[in-house]
């Protein structure tokens, strides 16, 4: 049922706009939708009055103190957030969007978390912005201070507005569908992120899966999986026994090459999780007689910056930290590996702080994946890929960065005549997988629930709709997914939550993998349905 509640009623005492599974339109006739039940303790030590659920596992303030500290320290930070000495990143197209906005609503119906939570008023890309405005003009207008409501500023501050806030900007998953529709370019999902920035820089309120786990365990480990340059030489060696187990070559993975063409820089969690990917990266790359290498220097083996979904110092950290490491080792370009936010991190955000010595050449992978099909460097069978693959297009990659066509070459090239499938809204228009900024890697609460039932909801009707003429099981299929958050959206929300592989024998990997499995010279089948997903 849809709840529309004045936005004046933001800072009320109950839950705002509660989320029930009679709200979501089931997948499939059979499917029950449950929500997580949990223990009265936890609801009355953490605050989930936004819609029942929480993703920052914020507890509730005990003493009149506590809450004007939350509303206090808020405002700081929102001022903060229009300075330039403070806004080096994005002052500008904050300060149009927040100043544009006509709520003509266009960008609504673009947002996949706001279809598919049955049109729920506060999951709508213009709400959060709204929200913001209302308090901007209350406490920092001329106006808004002197008149209160009567200038349209009835949004008065308490902490339950301040962490509702907070919990709302991660019920976008900033894939900016809704910016590419506005028909003035508002950027409502940017409007997020840099409110995200408050809470973090100012008020020290973040996911602890991409703050505690993940940049600051980056920076104290070398990697967000918490792996060290040991372990990940340990690692190196596990990878090129996978490759001779699979192809019968025995294959040494140049480690700290001095001089190299190219740093190859992968999402770690690909050595742990996916290890067929950097294994299948090393397997086209020696065949296609590039000259590269990884590295096992400090930060300079993990491609993700988890700050770019939330905090500018700890993006600025890892940032330079990781491009430091390429300039020990003298390479001429980074490549980033299959990673959407990470090639969005490395290749656009960073820009303004790879300035001078600190300038480097810097690449996708998808690109150079390209240049060995149509160069000829490696030969290929696309008879060997002949099961139905569709090709999903990582946000970040694909509608922000405009990489659209290489991938799509690769498997025009390596797969058999009728048997690689667009999804529907391909392309720029494509879908979130339910897992970006961060939702992948963030497990408080009862958070997963409403990631998998919400938020990768829309990607799992794309897939369905995708293969609907061969969803019999008799029939393998492969979700290409060439990226490392989107691998482990599909892992938990297609294979386990919904169970495409049981059901559908859907299966998920990378674009590497499909091009391995492809090479003439390779006897035996790279992919297989037999492993466990």
């Amino acid at each position: 049922m849809k709840r529309n509640r004045p936005l004046r009623e933001f800072g009320s005492e109950d839950v705002f706009s509660p989320l029930v599974p009679a709200d979501i339109s089931p997948l499939y006739p059979e499917e029950t939708i449950r929500f997580k039940q949990l223990k009265p303790e936890i609801r009355e030590k953490y605050d989930f009055s936004l819609d029942g659920f929480s993703a920052l596992s914020l507890p509730i303030p005990q003493t009149r103190e506590e809450e004007a500290a939350i509303v206090n320290s808020f405002l700081r930070g929102l001022e903060k957030l229009f300075q330039k000495e403070n806004n080096w990143g994005f002052l500008l197209p904050v300060t149009l969007s927040n100043e544009y906005c006509m709520q003509c609503n266009t960008c609504n119906e673009a947002c996949p978390i706001y279809i598919e939570s049955g049109r729920q008023e506060i999951y709508k890309p213009n709400f959060r912005p709204e929200v913001l405005r209302r308090i901007i003009k209350r406490y920092f207008s001329p106006c808004g201070k002197l008149l209160g409501k009567w200038a349209g500023a009835d949004l008065e501050l308490n902490w339950r507005v301040v962490y509702r806030l907070a919990e709302l900007v991660y019920r976008c998953s900033i894939c900016r569908r809704c910016a590419s529709v506005c028909p003035i370019g508002v950027d409502n999902a940017l409007l997020s992120r840099e409110l995200r920035k408050v809470f973090s820089q100012e008020m020290g309120l973040a996911p602890d899966g991409v703050h505690k786990s993940g940049t600051v365990q980056h920076m104290k480990t070398g990697s967000s999986t918490g792996m060290t340059p040991l372990a990940f030489k340990d690692n190196i060696e596990f990878i090129e026994d996978i490759i001779e187990e699979k192809t019968g070559r025995r294959i040494t993975i140049p480690l700290d090459k001095k001089g190299a063409d190219i740093l190859l820089i992968h999402n770690a969690g690909e050595y742990l999780a996916w290890p067929e990917n950097p294994a299948a990266f090393a397997i086209l790359f020696e065949a296609a007689g590039l000259n590269w290498t990884l590295s096992s220097e400090m930060m300079g083996y993990e491609g993700v910056n988890y700050g770019v979904w939330y905090d500018d110092i700890q993006f600025s950290r890892i940032a330079v930290a990781q491009v430091q490491a390429a300039k020990k080792l003298g390479v001429k370009k980074i490549v980033v590996g299959e990673c959407g936010h990470a090639t969005k991190a490395m290749l656009t955000i960073a820009d303004r702080l790879l300035v001078g010595d600190m300038a480097i050449a810097r690449e996708s992978c998808l690109p150079l994946l390209a240049s060995i099909v149509t160069s000829g460097a490696v030969r290929f069978d696309p008879s060997k890929n002949s099961f139905p693959v569709t090709l999903h297009d990582p946000c970040n990659m694909v509608r922000l960065m405009g990489i659209v066509t290489p991938q799509r070459t690769v498997l025009n090239h390596i797969m058999a005549p009728g048997y690689f499938r667009e999804m529907p809204d391909a392309g720029t228009g494509n879908y979130c997988c339910g897992g970006g900024s961060g939702f992948a890697i963030m497990s408080s609460q009862n958070f997963p629930d409403w990631r998998n039932n919400v938020a990768s909801r829309r990607k799992a009707r794309q897939v369905l709709a995708a293969f609907q003429d061969v969803l019999d099981p008799a029939i393998p299929k492969y979700y290409c997914a060439p990226c490392s958050n989107c691998k482990g959206a599909a892992r938990d929300a297609l294979i386990e939550h919904y169970g495409f592989r049981d059901k559908y024998n859907i299966i998920y990997g990378g674009l590497v993998e499909l091009m391995v499995n492809a090479m003439e010279d390779i006897p035996q089948p790279y992919i297989s349905w037999e492993e466990e997903f």
